[in-house]
């Protein structure tokens, strides 16, 4: 069962959406439904996702805004459904950070199938950035095989959970994840406090030389989620 995110201000087509996709025979999936542009912000910013079906179409925001802005605080796959045919703009869409597109009107068995394909491609790309290699970000370096870490060379100290924040931030270097999407891929918690992220946190971030108000890796954005990226150079003076 995936979690699916629906974006569409049609409330017919939502409603036909969320019924078809929670009642699938083989397999059904759990949907939360918006009908905004910043309602959907809202939504990826406090809950996992394993999928967005995003309309383009929206009344507060085009779609193509839309998904530029979800590309800046989550990877979650995003499969556009759109009634535009022109190809120039599907390219462009799919440059942008769409994973795959659907032109209205479409069968639910067609994006259900597009669902499945989408999201064995997001796992396969998983397990081959996480497992396989070693992660390298400014002077971080994980190897998730070995499960050790280091910073500058120096090796850190860290416990599983601590190793496993680390290697799931580093593996998504730049990008804002969520809250809710930390719990569910590092303390696999569909649910749970956030103080036991900011905790975590901050234990990392004692042992990567760093602190909440002084970030070098760590960056917190208050109400949407972390992101891990290497520090900025210092100016020359």
């Amino acid at each position: 069962m995936a979690r699916v995110l629906v974006v569409e201000d049609d409330q017919f087509v939502r409603s036909a959406l969320i019924r078809h996709l929670t009642e699938l025979p083989t397999d059904s999936h759990a949907v939360r439904s918006v009908g905004t542009a910043l309602e959907a912000l809202r939504e990826v910013a406090h809950h996992h996702f394993d999928v967005v079906i995003l309309d383009l179409g929206l009344p507060d925001l085009d779609g193509a805004e839309a998904l530029k802005m979800l590309r800046g605080i989550t990877d979650v796959p995003v499969i556009i459904a759109t009634a535009r045919d022109d190809e120039a703009e599907i390219v462009r869409l799919l440059n942008d950070g769409a994973d795959d597109y659907l032109t209205k009107p479409f069968s639910v068995e067609h994006l259900s199938a597009r669902i499945a394909a989408v999201l064995r491609r997001s796992r396969a790309s998983v397990r081959e950035v996480l497992p396989g290699r070693v992660i390298q970000v400014g002077g971080l370096s994980i190897d998730p095989l070995r499960r050790e870490a280091e910073l500058d060379g120096a090796q850190l100290d860290l416990t599983r959970r601590e190793f496993d924040l680390l290697a799931f931030l580093a593996g998504r270097p730049g990008v804002v994840v969520p809250r809710r999407e930390l719990l569910a891929e590092v303390w696999q918690q569909s649910y749970g406090d956030d103080q036991t992220i900011d905790v975590h946190l901050s234990w990392l971030r004692r042992k990567l030389g760093e602190t909440a108000a002084r970030p070098r890796y760590l960056h917190t954005l208050r109400g949407v989620g972390v992101k891990l990226e290497p520090p900025r150079a210092e100016p020359l003076r």
